[in-house]
């Protein structure tokens, strides 16, 4: 047998809960370790685990990928009240995602595979749309009242200087709501650095969008400091000859459902929130959904857009064979390999990586796959496999592009 691919430096894997934990190992021992010599630093973010620690390893892990710039994550659960019962746990830990995103003060980026059988619903697209999401401020860090008489509503700010900015709200005639929202400008700053270099990275076009016509001074600040950070990459841009595009939020989603795609979609908290699912949905499926998180100092977190696929997960705890689709958590692992190829200049890492993809998506097209894509599927004959079956034919697959 052909020896192993080797690895000079490693990737910080964090592994995760329920389903997509099965998936990791499978896709990790049938796969990736037969063909790659995998240097990994690992950390164990399943909730017991993280439970255990006091949610400690999660600090660890992001800790390790600001140091060694690429990771991998499984998904995990984030506990609810039933969980708390169901794990016995002794906190309601936070996201692990939210978590590793304030470590490395990271954006977002969620793009869909994309295959010629499953159409998007909207038909001119034919290349992936990519929603870049600043995760910070913004109403998701909002400040509310509800008011029971008339009244004047200001805003005030008090610097540590003592001097004080205010500004009125509105003269309120009746009983009312009222919303206080704020940002950074160093968040800002940091999520449009990772908004360009992503672009670099996949050599397309960066669209930026708000309302400054209507928000004069708050989505102002968002468009200046965009203008301002592009200045730092406009030669790098012009090199690649990519764009830097920036229009009204309203213009940006008609411009979007009349694009082919192709290019990155960078949007506040609330526009990223709302617009990422929009894409993912018409894309055709979350399982079909890569997502990455980048920081400003270039460290790279890859990950499943999805869940940990609960349901499947009591069914195989019954004996059940399972059915997951697991093409995202693969990707994930994929784009991580890319990535410490390119970081690493490991140019068979690289190719392995990328044969790795095509054999996943040769497959699909061959129309083997499991039964949430082929409800979707158009324009082959489809055979529904279980996750065993489909990993047996991506590596069937795979075997034949590497000889």
């Amino acid at each position: 047998m052909k020896s192993k691919i080797q690895m000079t430096t490693p990737i910080v894997e964090m592994d995760g809960d329920e389903m997509t934990r099965i998936l990791w190992k499978i896709i990790k021992e049938r796969l990736i370790s037969p063909y790659v010599n995998l240097k990994t630093e690992y950390y164990d973010l399943g909730l017991h685990e993280r439970d255990r620690t006091g949610d400690q390893v999660t600090v660890d892990a992001a800790t390790a990928t600001k140091k060694l710039k690429v990771a991998v994550k499984c998904a995990t659960i984030t506990p609810n009240a039933q969980r708390m019962t169901e794990y016995n746990l002794k906190e309601m830990w936070k996201s692990p995602n939210a978590t590793i995103r304030g470590v490395l003060d990271g954006t977002v980026f969620r793009s869909p595979i994309i295959i010629s059988c499953i159409k998007p619903a909207v038909r001119s697209w034919n290349k992936p749309i990519t929603i870049a999401r600043h995760a910070y401020g913004d109403v998701y860090k909002n400040a509310e009242l509800r008011t029971d008489e008339p009244g004047v509503a200001e805003i005030l700010f008090t610097g540590v200087s003592g001097k004080q900015l205010k500004s009125p709200i509105a003269v309120m005639n009746s009983p009312g709501v009222i919303q206080g929202i704020h940002n950074l400008d160093a968040s800002v700053r940091g999520f449009a650095r990772s908004c360009f270099r992503y672009a670099a990275d996949l050599k397309q076009d960066l669209w930026f969008s708000t309302k400054d016509t209507i928000s004069k001074t708050y989505d102002g600040a968002f468009r200046e400091i965009f203008d301002e950070i592009y200045l730092e990459f406009a030669e790098e841009f012009k090199r690649l000859g990519i764009e830097y595009f920036y229009t009204l939020i309203d213009d940006a989603v008609a411009r979007v459902i009349r694009s082919s795609g192709g290019f990155v979609w960078a949007c506040k908290n609330y526009d990223g929130d709302v617009m990422s699912d929009m894409v993912s949905t018409a894309f055709g499926s979350l399982s079909m959904m890569t997502s990455v998180l980048v920081s400003p100092e270039g460290a790279y977190e890859f990950e499943a857009a999805h869940g940990t696929v609960t349901r499947h997960y009591y069914r195989y705890l019954k004996g059940e064979e399972p059915t997951a689709n697991p093409i995202a958590t693969l990707f994930a692992w994929t784009g991580a390999l890319k990535k410490r190829a390119e970081l690493d200049a490991l140019t068979d890492l690289y190719a392995f990586a990328d044969a790795l993809e095509r054999a996943c998506l040769e497959t699909l097209e061959s129309g083997v796959m499991t039964k949430d894509l082929a409800s979707m599927a158009e324009g082959v004959d489809t055979k529904t496999v279980n996750t065993d079956g489909f990993i047996s034919a991506i590596l069937s697959r795979l075997e034949a592009i590497l000889s």
